[in-house]
């Protein structure tokens, strides 16, 4: 895919919010993919008119435990770090999906590693955090402060995954407890990441029970996938129902992250947002792969 120099020099801020590129038509959304052995069965996973398959719950608010709360009020991490906290809510979002120490999980995508320290402290030396970014990432923009970050101490639980998002993880991370990708899906639309492979790689990673844990920028009902480069926004039911076709099922979605008054007509890019960041609306999708 080309990648003109405006959209180089923006990429790597998609990591910590999204990144701001020129217009473009997105790709159309793959197709439904065809029935595998490591996906759940359709009623397991929500499908339409299961009447089984139990509603997702509203969760309004998140309560953070104590061990959560001291994981972001840690005091040796980056002022700059900090200063993204009030727009990303990290101990809400460790709370919300539940994350505990001698877990192992990943996160995509993950940058320069915000969200990944926060996740190695959070699981501890008994855990495992894989960290996964691209080789374009890396070479563009990620690989000096990432690099930097991994030298850290509080950094031991990570493991470096150089990978494309087609395939994200490697044969090694199996029966892991939580995958996650921040601010991100939308912009797998735009760089023609195969989305279906990568949503069933995630569920074959995943052990029965364990959880993608997926936020992004709402956009407005009915633009599905056309405004993931103008906006960087994408509708909640593409993503749902992308998420849902790998087996997943919805089981709970959070609030805290929701601004009711966000019109969700202006780019939430960190670079275009101005004095809007960390303000646009936001959804906060708990996925788990059904036991059995």
């Amino acid at each position: 895919m080309r990648h003109p120099l405006p959209l180089l020099a923006l990429a790597f801020a998609a990591l910590t919010g999204c990144a701001s590129t020129p217009p473009a038509a997105p790709p159309a959304p793959p197709a439904a993919p065809a029935a595998s052995p490591d996906a759940a069965p359709a009623a397991a996973a929500g499908a339409p008119g299961d009447a089984a398959a139990p509603a997702p719950s509203q969760v309004a608010s998140v309560e953070v435990p104590a061990a959560l709360r001291a994981v972001v009020d840690a005091a040796d991490r980056a002022e700059a770090d900090k200063a993204l906290d009030a727009g990303r809510k990290p101990a809400e979002t460790l709370a919300f999906f539940g994350i505990q120490p001698g877990m192992k999980v990943a996160e995509l995508m993950a940058g320069g590693g915000y969200t990944a320290e926060l996740l190695a402290r959070a699981v501890g030396p008994s855990g495992v955090v894989y960290g996964q970014n691209t080789r374009f990432v890396l070479e563009r923009f990620a690989e000096k402060p990432w690099s930097e970050r991994l030298k850290k101490p509080v950094m031991k639980p990570v493991v470096r995954v150089d990978r494309e998002l087609d395939d994200p993880l490697p044969p090694e991370a199996r029966d892991l407890d939580a995958v996650f990708l921040i601010l991100f899906y939308h912009d797998a639309v735009w760089l023609e990441v195969d989305r279906a492979a990568m949503n069933r790689a995630i569920f074959r990673a995943l052990k029965p029970g364990g959880v993608f844990a997926i936020i992004d920028h709402s956009g407005r009902d009915g633009t599905g996938v056309t405004e993931v480069k103008t906006l960087h926004r994408i509708e909640e039911k593409v993503v749902r129902e992308e998420i849902e076709q790998a087996g997943f099922r919805l089981e709970a979605e959070a609030a805290f992250l929701r601004t009711p008054g966000d019109t969700r007509d202006w780019n939430a890019s960190p670079m275009e947002a101005g004095d809007k960041r960390g303000q646009s609306d936001r959804f906060v999708l708990k996925f788990v792969k059904p036991a059995g």
